[in-house]
Formats: structure tokens, C-alpha cells, sequence
């Protein structure tokens, strides 16, 4: 225990910049929404209408059926990140996967804002945020730890250091199974507790409250 507590305090500055990148993420992800067309936006729209309409109707896919669909679409995220870690060279394709989360987040919200004023919001926190909440601060992690892997690669090996690769790959491949476990928590959120929280709020969201 001692140990990631030391990990987490020397990482602390990974912790920050990855947290921000995605921040700014959402926001451009939320601008996003603005900058589409009026044709666009309606488009997305009826998407978006339709899918409350399912809720409305009660037609879901089954449970099991999504938790693993949402716990192999989390695991890819993870694999990905985990290898651009240890290659080295992926560091800017980590940074980049950070910033396309915060995107589809800020875009997610931001689009359901747009469609439905201040009802958006509040379908926006039990569609969006519950998971992401536990998804986000996992990804940021594992993408610090792919970042400080890099780095002590680039330090220790290509900059003429020795220092042991071997406890810095198992600590980093560890905290991407510590994570893997968090995901899994996300998808099974996403699959058992968000579907009847979207139930409960969908109702609000007629198509005649929408503002486009």
C-alpha cells in the first residue's frame, strides 16, 4: 500500500496535465455542438429523440448483453493505452486518446443540453456522468502510468541511464489490471443502473420539449 502511495505522489504532475488535457476535451467537445449546422443539429436531433422514445418504451437490450459489450469497448481502451505506453513512442497517441475522451463526453452532454435546455442536464447526469465518473478517473490513471513508463524508458534506456525495466513494467501492467477492474464496474453501471435511471427520466423528454 505504502508503494502506490509513493507511485501516486511521483506521478502527481502526470495526474494533472492528463486530468486538464481532458478537461479541455470536454469543453472543445461541448463547442462542438455549436459549431454544427442547423441541418446537423436537427439530424441529431431526431437521433436523439428516437432513443428516448425507445426508453419510453421500455425496449433495452438485455443486461448481460451490454455489460460485456461496454466491458470489451472499456478493455480497448485500455489494450491501447497499455501499448502505447510501453512502445514508447505511442506517448503522443496517449495524450491524444485523453483528449478525445473529454471530446465525446462534452459532446454527449453538450448535444443533450442543446436538445433539451436544463432537462438535458438532468438527463445528462444520470445518462453520462454515473459511469464516467468511475470510467474517467481510471483512464486518467492508467494514462499517467503509460506516460511515467515512457518517460523512465526514455531516461533509463535511450538517454544512456540503467535503472531496471522489468518492477517498472510489472508496476505499470498491475495498476492496467487494477483499472481493468474499475471498467468493469463502469460497464456494469452502465448496463444494470443507468437503464433504469434513463427510464425514470426519459418521460421528461417529449420530442415538444425540445428547443431545436
Amino acid at each position: 500500500m505504502k508503494g502506490w502511495v509513493t507511485i501516486i505522489k511521483n506521478q502527481l504532475s502526470l495526474y494533472v496535465f492528463v486530468s486538464v488535457l481532458f478537461v479541455v476535451g470536454v469543453i472543445f467537445g461541448a463547442l462542438m455542438v455549436n459549431a454544427l449546422t442547423l441541418e446537423q443539429q436537427q439530424d441529431l436531433a431526431q437521433d436523439v429523440n428516437q432513443y428516448v422514445k425507445l426508453m419510453n418504451g421500455g425496449i433495452s437490450s438485455a443486461a448481460a448483453d451490454s455489460f460485456w459489450e461496454r466491458f470489451f469497448f472499456h478493455g480497448k481502451w485500455l489494450l491501447l493505452l497499455w501499448l502505447l505506453g510501453i512502445t514508447v513512442v505511442g506517448i503522443p497517441g496517449v495524450l491524444a486518446l485523453n483528449f478525445l475522451k473529454g471530446a465525446l463526453v462534452g459532446f454527449s452532454v453538450g448535444t443533450l443540453i442543446n436538445q433539451y435546455a436544463w432537462k438535458g442536464v438532468l438527463f445528462s447526469l444520470v445518462s453520462v456522468a454515473p459511469q464516467n465518473l468511475i470510467a474517467v478517473p481510471a483512464m486518467v490513471i492508467i494514462s499517467a502510468a503509460a506516460l511515467s513508463f515512457s518517460l523512465y524508458v526514455i531516461k533509463n534506456r535511450l538517454l544512456g541511464q540503467r535503472g531496471e525495466l522489468a518492477p517498472q513494467l510489472v508496476n505499470f501492467t498491475s495498476t492496467a489490471v487494477l483499472m481493468l477492474f474499475l471498467f468493469a464496474g463502469a460497464a456494469l453501471f452502465e448496463a444494470y443502473v443507468s437503464p433504469a435511471l434513463i427510464s425514470w427520466v426519459s418521460p421528461l423528454l417529449s420530442p415538444d420539449n425540445a428547443t431545436i
